[in-house]
C-alpha cells in the first residue's frame, strides 16, 4: 500500500481519471442494489425462499438496507475526518463484501435482512466519502460533471441490475436471484484493490498534518506541475487560508449548529434539506419498484414488466449525459427548480393516465415514466451530489456531507417501505402526492438555495463571511425577493460576475490568438514577396 501521498506512479490527468473510476465505482454499487432488488422482489425462487412475504414485508426487506445506509453514512461523519476519505472508502468496501456475500447465500429472511443491513452500512460509508473525495481533487470548472460522471455510471449499474435480472429470469431455481446480488463483489474489489495506492485529498492532509508539504506534493501530482509552481502554491494558499479561517474555533459536532461566522449552521441545514428532498421527489418508486409499478398500475406480465424496466433504465443512462454539459454551464439552482417543476406536471398526468386505465392511457402512463427519469436526472440526480461538499465549510465538510448522505437514505427508506401498500391501497394517488411535493421542492429551493456553481471551493466561505446584502432602500427591494434568503440573490451576482471574468478572458485570449496569427501571416506574406524579388 502507498503511503498517504500515493503511488508516483499516477501523476496529472491519470491519477485524476484513477480516483475518478474509484469514486465511480462506488456509486455505480449504489446503483447495481438499488436496481437488483427491482427483480429479486418479484422472483418466485426468492419469494418462496422468503416465505412468501406480504407486500408490506417485501417493503421492508428491501428498505432495510437504507436503514443501514443511514447507520453507514452516520458512522462516515465520525470516522471520516480522523481516517481521512480515502480510508473511509476502503471501510465501506470490506463491509459491504460481507453484506454481499451474506445476502447472495441466504436461506432465510432473517440472514437476508441482516445482509441487507451491512451492504446498505458498506454503501453508507461509501457514498459518505466518495463525493467528497472527488470534490476536494478537482478544479472548480471540472467539479460538477466529473460528479456527474460518479452519477451516470451509478445509472449504469442500475441499468446493469436490470439486464442481468432479466437474463436470469428465464433460469430455474434460486441462481434466479442469487447470482445477481452476488455479481456486484466485482465491483467492490476493484476499490477494495485500487484505492490502497491512491492520494488522500491536499485539503485533508493540509489539515491534519504538520505542515502544509504532504498536501502540496498531492497537489502537485494532481495538477502535473512542480510543487514550486505558482499555480500548485496559489491553490495551496488559498486552502490554507481557508483551513485558518475554519480553525478559529476548535471543531465539534456542535459546529454544524453554529455560524461561527460563515453562516455554516446554515449551510448545514441546506444540504440536509436538499437530499432529503431528491427522495421526496419519488424517484425510487421507479428505481426500486419499476416492474411492479409496470404490473399493478399498467397490467404487465412479469417478463414484460422486467423489459420494460430494462429499456427505462437504458433511456435513464442515456439522458444522464446531458447533465455533464449543462451542471456546470446553467448552474445548479436552474435545474434543480426547473425539473423539480417538471416532474411535478409529469406526475400529475400520470396519476390521470393510471385512473383513467384503457391502452391508450397506458401507453402515455409508459411514456411519463420515461419523462419523469429525464427530468429526475437532468436536475435531481447530479446537483445534489455535487451540492453538499460545495455548500458545505471545510471544517464540517466530512460530517456535514455523510449526514446528509444519511438524510437522503432516511427518505430512501421512507419512500421504499409506503410504496408496495400505497400502490396496492390507494393507486394513481401516489402519484398526486408526490406531484404536491415536487411544487414544494421547487419552492423551497427557490426561496433558500444559492448557486455554488463556478464558484471554488475556498471562496464559498469568503463568501458568506462578507454581509448578507449591500445596504438597499428597501422600497428597492421587488415584493418577490422581500421572501428569499439574501444570499440567494448575492449568489447570482457573484456567479454572474465570475462567469463574465471568464468570458472576458476567454475572448481576450481569443484575440490575442487572432492577433498573432494575423501578424503570422503578414509575416509569411512579406517573406514571400521578398523571395519574388
Amino acid at each position: 500500500m502507498a503511503d498517504k501521498t500515493g503511488t508516483n506512479v499516477l501523476t496529472g490527468r491519470s491519477l485524476v481519471t484513477a480516483i475518478t473510476s474509484v469514486c465511480s465505482a462506488g456509486f455505480l454499487l449504489f446503483g447495481y442494489d438499488q436496481g437488483v432488488m427491482s427483480g429479486v422482489v418479484i422472483s418466485k425462487p426468492w419469494l418462496g425462499q422468503m416465505g412468501n412475504p406480504s407486500t408490506l414485508m417485501i417493503g421492508t426487506l428491501t428498505s432495510l438496507y437504507d436503514v443501514g445506509a443511514v447507520i453507514g453514512a452516520v458512522i462516515a461523519a465520525v470516522s471520516a475526518e480522523p481516517l481521512g476519505r480515502k480510508r473511509t472508502l476502503i471501510l465501506g468496501a470490506m463491509v459491504l463484501i460481507v453484506g454481499t456475500i451474506l445476502m447472495g447465500s441466504a436461506y432465510e429472511r432473517v440472514q437476508f435482512m441482516v445482509s441487507r443491513i451491512l451492504t446498505g452500512l458498506g454503501i453508507g460509508l461509501i457514498t459518505s466519502s466518495t463525493p467528497v473525495y472527488q470534490s476536494e481533487i478537482s478544479v472548480a470548472k471540472h467539479r460538477g460533471w466529473q460528479v456527474c460522471c460518479q452519477l451516470t455510471t451509478m445509472l449504469f449499474g442500475l441499468m446493469l441490475a436490470y439486464w442481468i435480472n432479466y437474463g436470469f429470469y428465464f433460469k430455474q431455481g434460486d441462481i434466479q436471484w442469487r447470482f445477481p446480488l452476488l455479481f456486484q463483489l466485482v465491483f467492490a474489489v476493484y476499490i477494495l484493490l485500487l484505492t490502497p495506492w491512491l492520494p488522500d485529498t491536499p485539503r485533508w492532509l493540509m489539515r491534519h498534518d504538520g505542515s502544509p508539504d504532504r498536501g502540496l506534493i498531492v497537489l502537485s501530482k494532481l495538477r502535473s506541475l512542480p510543487m514550486e509552481h505558482p499555480v500548485v502554491q496559489s491553490e495551496g494558499d488559498d486552502i490554507l487560508q481557508a483551513i485558518k479561517l475554519e480553525a478559529q474555533e476548535e471543531g465539534s459536532w456542535t459546529d454544524l449548529f453554529r455560524s461561527n461566522g460563515i453562516s455554516a449552521h446554515k449551510r448545514f441545514y441546506l444540504a440536509l434539506g436538499v437530499q432529503f428532498m431528491q427522495q421526496m421527489s419519488g424517484i425510487n418508486i421507479v428505481t426500486y419498484y419499476a416492474p411492479t409499478l409496470f404490473q399493478s398500475s399498467l397490467g404487465m406480465s412479469s417478463r414484460m414488466a422486467l423489459l420494460m424496466g430494462c429499456f427505462l433504465q437504458l433511456f435513464y443512462i442515456i439522458a444522464s449525459f446531458v447533465t455533464w454539459y449543462t451542471i456546470d454551464r446553467i448552474g445548479r439552482r436552474p435545474l434543480l427548480i426547473s425539473m423539480a417543476l417538471g416532474m411535478c406536471v409529469v406526475l400529475v398526468i400520470e396519476a390521470a393516465t393510471v385512473a383513467t386505465g384503457g391502452t391508450g392511457a397506458s401507453v402515455v402512463a409508459v411514456i411519463m415514466v420515461f419523462a419523469f427519469e429525464a427530468c429526475f436526472t437532468w436536475g435531481w440526480m447530479g446537483c445534489v451530489w455535487v451540492y453538499p461538499p460545495e455548500i458545505l465549510p471545510l471544517k464540517i465538510r466530512a460530517k456535514g456531507a455523510a449526514l446528509a448522505a444519511a438524510a437522503d437514505f432516511l427518505g430512501n427508506f421512507l419512500v421504499v417501505e409506503i410504496t408496495p401498500p400505497a400502490l396496492q391501497n390507494i393507486g394513481y394517488k401516489t402519484y398526486v402526492i408526490f406531484a404536491v411535493l415536487n411544487l414544494a421542492n421547487a419552492v423551497i429551493v427557490w426561496l433558500f438555495y444559492p448557486e455554488t456553481g463556478a464558484l471554488p471551493l475556498e471562496k464559498i466561505d469568503e463568501f458568506f463571511v462578507a454581509p448578507e446584502v449591500e445596504e438597499e432602500d428597501e422600497n428597492d427591494i421587488p415584493a418577490w425577493r422581500r421572501v428569499q434568503w439574501s444570499v440567494v440573490a448575492k449568489a447570482a451576482m457573484e456567479v454572474r460576475k465570475r462567469k463574465m471574468k471568464t468570458r472576458e478572458s476567454s475572448e481576450i485570449s481569443s484575440s490575442e490568438t487572432t492577433a498573432a496569427d494575423e501578424e503570422g501571416y503578414q509575416k509569411s506574406t512579406n517573406e514571400r514577396v521578398e523571395n519574388g524579388k
